[in-house]
Order: C-alpha cells, then sequence, then structure tokens
C-alpha cells in the first residue's frame, strides 16, 4: 500500500509553503499578509480546529490496540505493524498518523496565536479575540499531550518556521514540555467560558478535565486533584441516569459530556464507515467482526463486587447473570434483543423481533466469518444504526473524549496514589460511579457492592483499575492506562481466545441444548477462568478443556511503551534522535 506523509514541514510559515495567488484568500486557508483580520476570518480559523480528523480517525481507535478488543482471529488495526504485533517502526500508519495530525492541529492553532493581532489593529474586540485564542491554545495542550503520552520528547513548536528553522528542530525532554502544556492549558482554563448556548465549542470544564487527563499520565497527582476539583466545582456537570444511553447516537447534550467533537451526518461527519459496518451484527446486515474481547467480559464484577472466579454468584453456562450492570450495556448478552434481532450465537436459528426466523448468520456452525469468539459490542450501538436491514452509513454518535464519570475516577486515582483518599473520597468518586450502573445512589449501600477503603494503597489502586476498565471500556483509554499502570507485560503478551472450532461448539452447544440440568455446554461449560490480582484473566484451563482455541499472538517489547518517532520527518530533519528499541 503506497504510503503518504506529511511531516513536520506542516509547522513552515504559510508564505513559505503557499503555492496560491496573493490575490485569492480560499476558505480553509487564508494568504499570510492578509488572513485573521476579521472576526469572521478568526472564526473561520478557529472552526479548523474542530475538524474531527484531528481528533478522530476511521483507523486509529486506542482501544483496538488493547486486550479489550478482538478482530477475527489477528490483531487487527489496518495496518500490519499494529502495536500487539510487536513490530511497530517509524514507518507504521499509526505512528505517522498520531505525529502528522498532531502536528497539522498544532499548525493551525500556531497561526491563530501568530496573526490574531491583525484583528485586534482591524477594530475587532478584544473578548472575540482572546476567546478565538483560548480555543488555539487549548488544541495546542491537547495535541502536545498525546504527542508527549506516545513518544515521550518531542520537538516543541509554537509559531511558523522558516525552512531553515525546521531542519534544525530536536526533541525537547518531556519534563520541560510538561510546564508549557500546562501553560496552555491554564490560558484556556482563564478565557473560555463555562457553557455555550446551541453550538459546542471548547470550554472551561474541557480545558481543565484535559489537563487532569494530562497530568495522570505524567503521574503528577497534585495537578490531577486540582483540574479535577476545579471541573467538578463548576457545579454543571453530573453523571447520566442511565449508563447505555450516554453513548447512543440519538443521546446528544447531557451534563456528563465535558468534551465531545459532535457528529451531524448531513454535514459529512460521521462516525467511520468501517466500525459501523464492523460492529453492526451479521443478521442485521453487517459483518459482525469488530468483538469485545473474553478478556474484558471476564473483568466485569459480580453483583457482590467479587470477580468471576471468586463469586459464588457467577455461572460459567449463563455468564451475563449476576453481573455488574455495566457488562449488558457494554457487551450484547446472549438471547438479548439487539439491532432487531435476538443474539443468540448458539442457535443455527435466528429470530427477529417480529418472530421472522432464518440462518443464524450470528452463530459460527452456519456464517464461518461472525464473531470468532461469540460476543458483539453494545455499548452505543443499537437500532438507529441500522438502515432497513443493513448497516447505517450515517450514524452519527457523539465522538466522546471526556465525561464526568472520568473525572470523578481520576480524582480518586490521584488521591489514592497522594495517600489523601478515605471512605468519603471513594463514595464521592469510586461508588458514585458504580451506583450509577445499578440505579441507585452512593448512599444506598444495599443496593449495590459499595468499595471499601482500605489502609492497603495496592489494594486501592486495583478496585480503582477494576472499576475504570468497567467504566470506560471502548473509550479508547485502555491502552494507555496498561502502560501507566504497568500492566502491559502481563495484558498485551499472549493470546486472544476465541470460541473451539466449529466440531467442539457443535458438541457444546447441543450438549447444552439437552434436557441434562448438568450438562456442560455452552459457554464456557462449567470452566471459570481465574482472574489475578491485577484483574487479568487466564484461560488456559478453557483451553485445555477444548472451550477454546487461541487467536492471535500478541507481542509488545518492553521499548514499545514509547512510539517510535516516524521515519520521514527523521529523514527531513536529521537532529530528531529516535527512540530506544526501534
Amino acid at each position: 500500500m503506497k504510503k503518504i506523509f506529511i511531516p513536520l514541514f506542516c509547522i513552515l510559515a504559510p508564505a513559505l509553503v503557499s503555492c496560491v495567488s496573493m490575490d485569492i484568500t480560499p476558505k480553509a486557508q487564508g494568504n499570510s499578509e492578509s488572513w485573521y483580520s476579521t472576526e469572521l476570518e478568526l472564526e473561520m480559523a478557529a472552526n479548523r480546529l474542530y475538524t474531527i480528523g484531528y481528533w478522530d480517525s476511521p483507523y486509529q481507535d486506542p482501544e483496538t490496540w488493547s486486550d479489550n478488543f478482538t478482530y477475527r482471529d489477528i490483531n487487527w488495526h489496518r495496518d500490519s505493524g499494529a502495536p500487539l504485533n510487536g513490530n511497530l517502526d517509524g514507518n507504521t500508519y499509526i505512528t505517522y498518523n498520531i505525529w502528522q495530525q498532531d502536528y497539522k492541529l498544532i499548525a493551525q492553532a500556531n497561526l491563530i496565536l501568530t496573526y490574531s493581532g491583525r484583528a485586534k489593529a482591524n477594530g475587532v474586540a478584544e473578548d472575540i479575540i482572546n476567546q478565538y485564542r483560548a480555543e488555539a491554545y487549548f488544541a495546542r495542550a491537547c495535541k502536545y499531550a498525546e504527542l508527549i503520552a506516545y513518544f515521550g520528547d518531542v520537538p516543541y513548536v509554537d509559531k511558523p518556521l522558516t525552512i531553515d528553522e525546521a531542519e534544525a528542530m530536536e526533541r525537547m525532554p518531556k519534563d520541560q514540555l510538561i510546564p508549557l502544556v500546562y501553560s496552555d492549558f491554564d490560558h484556556a482554563i482563564d478565557t473560555l467560558p463555562v457553557s455555550y448556548t446551541g453550538t459546542q465549542r471548547f470550554t472551561k470544564g474541557a480545558a481543565m478535565a484535559m489537563k487532569a487527563r494530562f497530568a495522570l499520565y505524567m503521574e503528577d497527582w497534585e495537578t490531577v486533584v486540582e483540574a479535577t476539583e476545579a471541573c467538578m466545582g463548576l457545579d454543571i456537570y453530573s453523571l447520566n441516569a442511565d449508563f447505555g444511553d450516554i453513548f447512543l447516537m440519538t443521546t446528544k447534550q447531557i451534563p456528563e459530556k465535558i468534551f465531545v467533537i459532535p457528529r451531524l451526518a448531513t454535514s459529512g461527519v460521521k462516525v467511520p464507515q468501517w466500525f459501523v459496518q464492523n460492529g453492526v451484527p451479521r443478521n442485521a446486515g453487517g459483518y459482525g467482526s469488530d468483538t469485545p474481547s473474553w478478556d474484558l467480559f471476564a473483568s466485569f464484577l459480580c453483583t457482590d463486587g467479587k470477580p468471576i472466579d471468586e463469586s459464588d454468584l457467577f455461572d460459567p453456562k449463563n455468564p451475563f447473570d449476576n453481573r455488574d450492570p455495566r457488562l449488558a450495556e457494554t457487551i450484547v448478552p446472549f438471547g438479548s434483543l439487539h439491532c432487531g434481532w435476538y443474539f443468540e450465537p448458539d442457535n443455527k436459528t435466528a429470530t427477529a423481533a417480529d418472530g421472522t426466523t432464518k440462518s443464524n448468520q450470528d452463530c459460527r456452525l452456519n456464517q464461518q466469518y461472525t464473531s470468532y469468539n461469540g460476543l458483539m459490542w453494545k455499548k452505543g450501538i443499537d437500532d438507529s444504526w441500522l438502515v432497513g436491514t443493513s448497516w447505517n452509513q450515517d450514524a452519527e454518535n457523539d465522538l466522546i473524549i471526556m465525561r464526568y464519570a472520568d473525572i470523578l475516577l481520576m480524582n480518586a486515582e490521584a488521591k489514592i496514589q497522594l495517600g489523601t483518599a478515605s471512605q468519603d473520597v471513594f463514595d464521592q468518586t469510586i461508588n458514585a460511579v458504580r451506583a450509577r450502573a445499578y440505579g441507585v445512589t452512593a448512599a444506598d449501600k444495599s443496593m449495590y457492592p459499595a468499595v471499601t477503603y482500605s489502609s492497603d494503597k495496592t489494594a486501592n489502586m486495583r478496585a480503582l483499575q477494576t472499576e475504570r476498565r468497567m467504566e470506560t471500556a471502548k473509550e479508547s483509554l485502555r491502552y494507555l492506562d496498561v502502560i501507566r499502570w504497568g500492566l502491559y507485560k502481563k495484558a498485551f503478551n499472549g493470546y486472544n481466545y476465541l470460541l473451539p472450532d466449529n466440531t467442539a461448539l457443535e458438541n457444546h452447544i447441543n450438549t447444552n441444548n439437552s434436557n441434562d440440568p448438568d450438562s456442560d455446554g455452552w459457554f464456557w461449560g462449567d470452566h471459570v477462568p481465574e482472574i489475578d490480582e491485577d484483574g487479568i484473566a487466564d484461560f488456559s484451563g478453557l483451553l485445555s478443556a477444548g472451550y477454546a482455541r487461541t487467536g492471535a499472538q500478541r507481542i509488545f517489547p518492553d521499548h514499545q511503551v514509547l512510539f517510535p518517532i516516524p521515519t520521514y520527518d527523521r529523514t527531513l530533519m536529521p537532529n530528531l534522535s529516535q527512540n530506544e528499541g526501534y
């Protein structure tokens, strides 16, 4: 496949790279001599900061790089160099795509910050200019935060450069970059409004929240507490009553959403077609290929608050029963109605909502390319993803980058690390999040398995990690969480586990459908995966008993905790050093 590289040279001064007549001012980018002089020009320039391609890519979803995800029997990311294949290098698509898109948005922000003074000289009100400058500061901070999280030391650019300046660029040490990113976030926090009426734009709360996330990744716990509590103190955000509704296409502006990039199909801003097509079950016209992993499935606690291998409530033949309610909102329960059909991967016949039946295309005994592990994503997917009996090419779920539940969990994690957590802190944060899943308040402890504060920091962190995984699955957070928690050696090495071959699968299904209540059949028979102290599941027992087979091997060498610097930029800018191991 031919690869197109857009190097760090996208930060060059526009006059040096322009190929348009100086008499023409195109909509996308005005000429450097006159643009940014009016309120309209500033608004048009600032609107580019909201281009969804800078915040989301159809081929870049960190969730797919984690142990929460499987694609058939390979480590899938539309590129042979996916992180779990262990072969990242400077030419891998995901490597240069993050780098490219982040620096392109930084370049746009730098242009606004460099040239917006022209508007003041032209009579534009100072508060209008400051608003768009604050949006530029916010966007630049977010993108540097992302670059540092993935690459570590990176070049720092805060203005358009000449060719000679760009060629001489070096990577700035992370310790020097962190205060610069904080400063940009603080500029945004000082100026951005708390909220808008109608059009969604960057806000004060979004800047506080994203500063907290960056501080979390940098293990700056004091700043995490400061930023999360400032966000909480705005008193405009709250947990949505229904967990599952948050992510649906029909749910737009709600108090739990702090930072989103709205999608609108009529404007051509849609969920990437590939994810819709692969997320819809085959009975409903999709491919049913993007699936949650068995690792994620096994990680959800039972309703007594215990892992599946410790709880008397867990039944491996009915593995959705007596589980944390978020499981059924994240992964489609067996036998439930989903996208117009009852999801029964253990039945050769499919039944629709209206009673219509047909050969079950979500059963591997009929269709070899349906879900290889018998699971399907539910989070964010419902009938709105369908058009007739086929997948919807106009799905417009908001891209949720930050929500209030994450603020609460970040606050709890930072206080655990600082040693300032308490039962009151847990009740206001972790237990508030968990209780919402059960439809009650944190104070109703008889109605849900509340988390009890412990004097053991390790136990508290493990409770937090479990909660965060259950709450934020499929929200592109797991990959960096595992990296920063130091769990990648266990979580990212091993195998994807899949249903057994058809002969064994048919035997399990037929046994399960027999009249013997003690039959050892679907789903895992009588076998329960073991869950270790870090919440990582061991499926070797199921493999030995014939209830599973291995798919792709996950390989994640230590040096991949940082991505490689893209080769093309290093060719153009010889002073850019490479991360170790590449």
